[in-house]
């Protein structure tokens, strides 16, 4: 598999963090390729979480986008859990095991949850959303009882290829009380730069392909900040294959930063209010055996229910249009170079 124009043979395989077995094929003689899909933030507070009445059914008619790919993975940005005490911030988001039931029905493979909610609850609602995602058999990323198991990959073969998924926070707010130390659990915060770092290159000592899920940037902004762009040379010169982010609630631009394909801001997806901007979609990126990657943006609107609803005919050709003029700002180039 050879996602970049400067492909290297894959490494020799370890032992990960997390694996687990991708989407079946549909046939036995199916594509080399390898389509991975990613999408933003996904919560279930007020509007969004009376769709958890009916689980199998929450994400609506975007499932079929979802189901689309060989692997899903998107932000679940919320602490799972009915106890513990609201941390000093002004926004506080919990949910109840269903949603990991409502996301793998969506056709979803794998859930980041470094993100500035998860610990909304502190410690006590930190342990009862590890013990909920550990029992939903759902994988996900970004969070563990320690340092270790909070920045370790989740790795998944894809049609005979290895994929490892990192999930990290960058956001700055209470980031020393809730990011995860020999001692304690947390998520994994790229304040602590230096791991963050080493945790790519472990990743790619056991897989051809390293995604960094990252939740990053500024918040109503559709260009990626300083910090954005600061990291994400680091990130690719780890070892980093793609790198997708989320926290911004709008989209931002995506393209290549050399050999890596960046896509700094997935959105809201499926989400509690309006915020920023209700624009957002699903992102397919098709690795080939021997050419670069190729991506495909399938656009989307947050509806009133706080579903994301695909878009269709000139509406949605206006959305791949505005999603790609976002490519200038971001510094990001059209092919790898």
């Amino acid at each position: 598999m050879a996602p970049t124009a400067c492909s290297s043979a894959p490494p020799t395989p370890a032992k990960a963090g997390h694996t687990a077995q991708p989407k079946p094929s549909s046939s036995a003689t199916s594509s080399p390729d390898i389509t991975l899909a990613f999408a933003g933030d996904v919560n279930f507070e007020d509007r969004t979480a009376t769709l958890l009445n009916d689980p199998a059914t929450a994400f609506g008619p975007i499932s079929a986008v979802l189901q689309q790919a060989d692997f899903t993975a998107l932000n679940l940005e919320t602490s799972v859990t009915h106890r513990g005490t609201p941390q000093p911030k002004t926004f506080h988001f919990r949910t109840t095991p269903a949603a990991f039931t409502a996301i793998r029905a969506a056709g979803v493979n794998l859930v980041t949850m470094a993100n500035n909610h998860v610990e909304d609850y502190g410690q006590t609602g930190l342990a009862d959303t590890l013990a909920a995602a550990k029992a939903s058999g759902l994988p996900y990323v970004g969070i563990g009882t320690d340092a270790d198991a909070a920045w370790a990959p989740h790795v998944a073969t894809i049609k005979g290829t290895k994929v490892a998924f990192i999930g990290v926070s960058q956001v700055a707010q209470l980031a020393s009380s809730w990011v995860a130390t020999n001692y304690r659990a947390g998520e994994a915060n790229a304040i602590n730069e230096r791991r963050t770092l080493n945790a790519v290159r472990a990743a790619r000592r056991l897989a051809s392909i390293v995604v960094v899920f990252m939740h990053w940037g500024t918040e109503g902004q559709s260009s990626p900040d300083a910090n954005q762009l600061a990291l994400a040379p680091k990130l690719a010169a780890a070892g980093a294959t793609i790198i997708v982010g989320s926290h911004a609630h709008m989209l931002q631009g995506s393209g290549w930063l050399r050999n890596t394909f960046v896509a700094y801001g997935m959105g809201n997806f499926l989400w509690w209010e309006n915020s920023y901007s209700t624009a957002t979609g699903v992102l397919q990126l098709t690795l080939h055996q021997d050419r670069p990657l190729t991506a495909r943006f399938i656009p989307a609107v947050v509806s009133d229910t706080g579903r994301p609803v695909p878009l269709t005919g000139a509406a949605a050709h206006r959305a791949k249009r505005d999603y790609a003029s976002l490519r200038a700002s971001a510094q990001l180039a059209a092919a790898p170079y």
